[in-house]
């Protein structure tokens, strides 16, 4: 047992408390200086580093307002709507929690997409953080999977119908298929059974896997360091600052430096936070449907079934995924097939296995039912973010290094990723009432935007490669503001 520090007894009140902590809790300091004020962040951190503080931010205001919207609510068919109503009426300052969990649902998504863009453009998924993008992506799987189980809940008509949709795709798997989907219901039909399961994997389950997953993600993040805009790693840089002469040259603590720093994004954060909660929590019909003020009723369809706007992008590949993406998906195994033997390429057997290879998941496009390979594109498209540390072979890591034209391609694909958002939302058919543009339907233009989505990825290691980078500079480029 280590000997307990002593302290002056003239010292102030605030030092005899440190002390008498420290002496006997000295792990908790020791944790806050290695995570704190003695973990050297880069000095060049720019807007973009806001999201992760405010995404954790976000994670706690869920946590508090779901505790307390858990003490009036009622997981029971019969009595969750009229539940949700009590809340909303009849509880003091109810109103005001439950649109804050709602409105911190939505503002959640947007922070975490912002977040994921930053680390897109800025390589932050590359070595040595791969392990911190895909705990991120794990983190992202995890909210998705809360924000559809907490979506059920208020058992209105899109909650109800909303997970009678998703719930019955898990039917178009082969074999297993409508075993699986009767065991996530709990019955025959979305009903009292899967409401329970839903809310216990909601408030108990999912979210210690998502605490754990953020545990991780930091812990990984602050053993290899902050990436940055220039993608330079300063711990390989010069040492020594004012502050220590191990630490890296171009780091400045945590604390105070960059914890006081993201206050500024915490106060513009709560401002448009609350002036959302205050004025518009449903912002239109977007954050909180109109159609789930109406009770769940098994009886009558909405005219148009959608899911929340964080859904929609993964919705659209859903929709387009028709015949029309499976043939045009088994022409491109095929033509893909012949420039492979066009080119001449690789040994003779290698062009063989290729060939019978394109002919197997041809026939097994043909064979299964679109509505499955709608599930598999789906879950592809999360599931893919997931392997992007291997996929970009880019010799410059940030964006701001990379040749002019790959700036070009980043924002197609985010212009698509919102178009895809966009359609998920609309009623599928014609886009246009015109005649003449009949032809361009929803379905149309989401099977573009779904190719474009999965080439961006699965073409990386082509792409990425190509152009020559600009000189990268040996430190972070950083201007006193």
């Amino acid at each position: 047992m280590a000997e307990f520090k002593e302290i002056s007894p003239n010292a102030s009140a605030g030092a005899k408390l440190y002390n008498w902590l420290d002496n006997r809790f000295p792990t908790l300091f020791a944790e806050y200086r290695k995570h704190m004020s003695e973990y050297y962040a880069p000095k060049n951190f720019n807007f973009w580093y806001f999201f992760g503080s405010l995404a954790l931010l976000v994670l706690v205001i869920q946590v508090v307002t779901g505790i307390f919207l858990v003490m009036h609510y009622k997981p029971d068919a019969a009595k969750a709507f009229e539940s949700v109503e009590y809340i909303m009426r009849d509880v003091p300052g109810g109103w005001f929690i439950r649109y804050m969990h709602s409105t911190g649902a939505s503002a959640f998504f947007i922070v975490v997409y912002l977040h994921m863009y930053r680390g897109l453009i800025y390589g932050s998924y590359r070595k040595p953080r791969e392990l911190v993008w895909v705990f991120g992506c794990a983190i992202f799987l995890c909210l998705m999977a809360e924000a559809f189980m907490g979506y059920l809940l208020p058992w209105g008509q899109m909650s109800y119908w909303g997970a009678q949709v998703i719930v019955n795709l898990f039917s178009a798997i082969p074999f297993i298929g409508p075993d699986l989907s009767l065991l996530i219901r709990g019955d025959y039909v979305v009903g009292d059974a899967t409401l329970n399961r839903f809310f216990s994997f909601h408030v108990i389950a999912v979210p210690l896997v998502l605490i754990g997953l953020v545990v991780a993600h930091l812990l990984a993040l602050h053993d290899v360091g902050s990436n940055n805009p220039d993608g330079i790693e300063i711990k390989k840089g010069p040492k020594g600052n004012r502050w220590s002469p191990d630490a890296p040259t171009d780091g400045v603590p945590f604390h105070p430096y960059y914890s006081v720093h993201d206050i500024v994004g915490v106060g513009v954060f709560l401002m448009i936070y609350f002036a959302v909660l205050f004025f518009a929590p449903e912002m239109g019909g977007y954050f909180l449907e109109y159609n789930n003020f109406i009770p769940a009723d098994p009886l009558v369809t909405p005219a148009h079934i959608a899911p929340v706007w964080y859904f929609t992008p993964f919705y659209s590949m859903l929709r387009a995924t028709t015949d029309t993406m499976v043939n045009v998906l088994s022409l491109i195994v095929a033509l893909a097939t012949v420039l492979a033997w066009l080119k001449g390429r690789g040994s003779m057997k290698s062009k063989i296995i290729l060939t019978v290879a394109a002919i197997v998941g041809i026939v097994l496009l043909k064979t299964f039912d679109p509505k499955f390979w709608g599930v598999i594109v789906m879950g592809g498209s999360v599931i893919i973010l997931f392997f992007l540390p291997w996929l970009d072979r880019s010799p410059a890591r940030s964006i701001r290094y990379r040749p002019d034209w790959h700036k070009t391609v980043y924002a197609v694909f985010i212009i698509w990723f919102i178009v895809l958002m966009i359609l998920g939302i609309m009623v599928p058919g014609p886009i246009f009432s015109q005649p003449s543009l009949e032809w361009l339907t929803n379905e149309r233009v989401a099977l573009v935007g779904t190719l474009v989505y999965f080439g961006f990825f699965l073409l990386m290691p082509w792409w990425s490669q190509l152009g020559t980078p600009k000189p990268v500079p040996d430190r972070v480029t950083f201007k006193p503001h």
